[in-house]
């Protein structure tokens, strides 16, 4: 008698014979999630800020936040438009991914009226006189079940004349 219950087969069960790959294919799924962890404080997948600019001969538009975030984080986008000659009623239009998949909590300081055009979101600021700068700060949640590329883009109006066209786009990793 082999010592062994009648369904248990030593080569199999004590030798592995027939189970050899088996411990690579452990190694290769926590040297996956290691990997995963080491680029996650790499900050690969984080909300480092970088600033984006475009400029015209009406105004500057200046937006900085991060380009890629993680579900469920908090961050903040802050636009800086500086007028180069007198700007009747500046208007920030956000383009749809500013509010899809994102939680504002609160825009500062607050428009003197919001609307929308086309599905985006329009900020209505006082004139602005040439030299001066305007600074929106926009503080966000990102959704936790929102994940892929996302059109960040500003424009900045006045009244309805588009001034400044600034693209952008946000990344959320799960």
């Amino acid at each position: 008698m082999s010592g062994y219950p009648d369904h248990l087969d030593p080569e199999r069960h004590r030798d592995t014979k027939g189970r050899e790959h088996q411990p690579w294919i452990r190694r290769a799924v926590l040297t996956l999630f290691t990997a995963v962890a080491v680029l996650g404080l790499l900050d690969v997948f984080g909300q480092r800020s970088s600033t984006g600019r475009a400029a015209t001969a009406a105004a500057t538009l200046e937006v900085r936040g991060p380009t890629t975030v993680r579900g469920g984080l908090l961050f903040q986008e802050r636009i800086t438009v500086t007028a180069r000659r007198d700007i009747s009623t500046p208007r920030l239009v956000l383009s749809k991914g500013w509010a899809d998949g994102l939680q504002i909590n609160t825009i500062e300081p607050q428009p003197g009226s919001e609307s929308t055009r086309d599905g985006r979101l329009v900020l209505s600021y006082d004139d602005l006189p040439a030299g001066q700068r305007l600074i929106v700060y926009v503080d966000y949640q990102v959704n936790p079940t929102h994940v892929g590329n996302t059109d960040m883009g500003l424009e900045l109006d006045e009244r309805t004349t588009p001034l400044v066209v600034l693209p952008r786009t946000l990344t959320t990793f799960p």
